[in-house]
């Protein structure tokens, strides 16, 4: 197995190229049972009309976990802007399009996004108070069972040579309401000091689905919890501004 060229490298993992193979090798204190649940997330997906990487193995390397897929040859929507920056808005439209493909998708063996968000906030550090009315607020929204990426972006989407988009990284899918996973997108925009696309982004997404942006607006408190949990020092403060207004917008 070469484990000579890597694509990409994390705290707690590493993502290698082998020749037609995708090797992401996670850290030796990394959990066990979270990386089967994320190859079998990505193996239920694959049953689904996305184009997502097929899992070929799940082994250990030296002692390391190790998830093993298909590599898929092309760039990210993220190269592809940065190459052509004049084009943002039309590859902001196909992610929208995507995202609404994926959102039109049933996993039914998924975990619940609401019972995973639910989890989270009382992992958060905020006080007692807080965690009790972001868990009120997440208990009254809809429940619906879309299948949520939970963490997409236009660097987990890769067009091939022959313009098929593949959605990658999927250790974060959940099934439940698809306006939390735009509010999440939204926000990764926000963390990247990217308002401006951002704003674009929510505002095309909402007119593409006729959903009120002020329905999306209301998970954003719920998400930046979720996502505090993370624990990025770069993000806790912003984060934290966010949760701690009762009405954000």
């Amino acid at each position: 197995m070469n484990l000579e060229t890597i694509i990409a490298k994390r705290e707690t993992k590493s993502i290698y190229r082998d020749g037609d193979r995708c090797i992401k090798l996670f850290a030796k204190d990394y959990s066990k049972a979270d990386i089967l649940n994320e190859a079998l997330n990505q193996a239920r997906v694959e049953e689904t009309e996305l184009h997502v990487p097929k899992i070929l193995e799940v082994t250990t390397i030296d002692g390391c976990w190790a998830i093993i897929s298909e590599f898929i040859e092309g760039k990210t929507l993220s190269e592809m802007i940065g190459e052509q920056p004049e084009k943002e808005k039309e590859y902001i439209e196909l992610m929208i399009d995507l995202q609404i493909k994926t959102h039109e998708q049933k996993c039914p063996l998924l975990t619940k996004l609401r019972d995973k968000m639910f989890r989270k906030i009382s992992l958060t550090d905020f006080d007692s108070t807080t965690k009790f009315d972001l868990q009120t607020h997440l208990d009254g929204m809809p429940r619906h069972n879309k299948v949520c990426h939970g963490d997409f972006c236009r660097s987990n989407i890769i067009i091939t040579p022959q313009n098929v988009p593949y959605i990658i990284d999927w250790s974060h899918v959940t099934q439940g309401n698809a306006s939390a996973d735009v509010a999440r997108t939204y926000l990764i925009y926000l963390l990247s000091n990217q308002k401006e696309s951002g704003e674009y982004y929510l505002s095309e997404f909402c007119r593409k689905t006729n959903t009120s942006r002020r329905y999306v607006e209301k998970w954003v408190r719920i998400v930046a919890a979720s996502q505090s949990v993370k624990g990025n020092k770069e993000e806790l403060e912003y984060l934290s501004r966010i949760v701690n207004v009762v009405d954000y917008y």
